[in-house]
């Protein structure tokens, strides 16, 4: 297993290359990576978000997965949330409401969960890891084109506020190329060098949290930080063309999509394929946005970190003085389950996994941005990978379809991107499906990133990398 880096944007991906050429594991590079990717990929995520970890160790053939995402604010009791604000989101002419606000701001796990992975699994001391992250957040970066046109669609959630200095300086939105520069941020993740997790939930960046999120209406409070934890979930396990895939279970029930494809997948006709792949999606779809980023790595003892994490679509709430973005996941309706009270962790579709061989030997390390399409865009790069042989570039950038539900009563649709196969998409409307054919590729089919036997390879449809160590 070679080692190597998958990420969403150049720097990130550099940052994880440098971490693991001085020594550090995979899960030093992927805390490295991820630190980085907040102030890097701040379109799609941010250190206010939450996330999920899966981590290979190749000493004892092992899977961990943590679970460091957004808890439910409200244990104080000394509060009521108030409204939060409606907005719309548009990609490729499919519109979706969110809602924003400080009432829609989880309890924030990523600088718990970064702290989590480094204790069970780093090498290198805390402040190395975490000092890459400071010097991009001091000198800026440049936005790739990929995630300008992300900016374009999500504005309505990252420009309101102290937002529109970043994202829109001037009046005018960012455009591919532009630095992106976030005032602050570098004050933050300092203090996250020098002091540990520990300053976002009981030292002075979590009283500024509570200060500005009550402020605007929101219900959380001390002790919501102060009882925030970082958790670990069984792993569940598939099976695809002999190959063993394990990861958390996800919102969106990628192991058992996995888990449900035919046996014989390898061997069916093109057409045939493609329909049983669609089904096996159909039967657990959520149509939902959101925005995400995946940080693949493997070291050269043969370990492996997947990290994901998001801001959901981002609550135009930020720390003044910090350049810390606050996530969403209140506002996120498709979140929302039952169950949910106050300090109880919310529900993700996030789902980074390992691929081991019969032996538990690894194979490949994945993960993908893309709310419901995360599922889609694993499963379509897994069978690209473990069924047709393909390379990594390849099995990532190869076109995909989604399907979602159709209209009450109305036959399912399968959006397709450009360029995929007129032969599987004709079986696919015999099936009964309405196949949408995309005139475009988009940010909308997620954002895959992984590293494996195949090579490594991110997403080209948010300007992700993959390199070799």
């Amino acid at each position: 297993m070679p080692a190597g880096v998958a990420a969403g944007h150049p720097a990130t991906a550099e940052v994880a290359l440098r971490i693991l050429h001085a020594g550090g594991t995979a899960a030093d590079a992927a805390v490295a990576a991820t630190l980085a990717c907040c102030v890097a990929e701040s379109v799609l995520t941010g250190i206010g978000g939450g996330g999920f970890a899966t981590y290979y160790d190749a000493g004892s053939r092992t899977v961990t997965c943590l679970d460091f995402f957004c808890a439910v604010p409200g244990t104080d009791g000394d509060v009521r949330p108030g409204p939060m604000v409606p907005i719309e989101v548009s990609f490729g002419g499919l519109a979706m409401s969110y809602s924003i606000g400080e009432s829609s701001v989880g309890v924030p796990g990523v600088p718990a969960g970064m702290g989590e992975v480094h204790r069970r699994w780093g090498r290198l001391p805390w402040q190395r890891v975490v000092s890459p992250a400071v010097s991009l957040a001091r000198s800026g970066v440049v936005l790739p084109a990929a995630q300008a046109r992300t900016l374009v669609s999500v504005a309505p959630a990252l420009v309101p506020g102290l937002g529109a200095a970043i994202y829109s300086p001037g009046g005018k939105l960012l455009e591919g190329g532009d630095l992106l520069f976030h005032p602050g941020l570098d004050r933050t993740l300092a203090a996250l060098a020098a002091e540990g997790p520990d300053v976002f939930y009981t030292g002075f960046i979590g009283e500024h949290l509570v200060k500005t999120v009550r402020a605007g209406g929101g219900a959380m409070g001390p002790a919501d930080l102060a009882g925030y934890r970082v958790l670990e979930l069984p792993v569940e396990h598939a099976t695809l063309n002999g190959a063993d895939v394990y990861a958390r279970h996800d919102l969106n029930n990628t192991i058992p999509t996995i888990a449900a494809l035919p046996a014989s997948l390898a061997a069916l006709p093109p057409g045939d394929r493609a329909v049983a792949l669609a089904g096996a999606l159909l039967h657990h779809g959520r149509e939902r946005l959101g925005d995400t980023t995946n940080i693949s790595v493997v070291d050269g003892e043969g370990n492996a970190c997947v990290i994901t994490v998001t801001l959901g679509i981002g609550s135009g709430v930020w720390l003044p003085g910090l350049g810390v973005h606050l996530n969403s996941m209140l506002g996120e309706g498709e979140l929302i389950t039952s169950d949910l009270a106050p300090g109880r962790r919310m529900s993700s579709m996030m789902c980074p996994l390992v691929v081991v061989d019969d032996s538990g030997d690894l194979v490949v390390a994945a993960g993908s941005a893309g709310a419901s399409r995360i599922r889609t865009a694993l499963v379509h790069t897994l069978v690209n990978v473990l069924v047709d042989d393909t390379d990594m570039v390849t099995a990532i950038s190869r076109p995909r379809f989604h399907v979602v539900g159709g209209p009450t009563g109305g036959p399912p649709v399968v959006h397709a991107e450009p360029g995929y196969s007129e032969v599987e998409l004709t079986a696919l409307e015999a099936a009964g499906y309405v196949v949408n054919r995309w005139d475009h590729n988009s940010h909308y089919f997620g954002g895959a990133s992984a590293v494996g036997h195949a090579g490594a390879a991110g997403d080209p449809r948010r300007g992700g990398v993959g390199a070799l160590a």
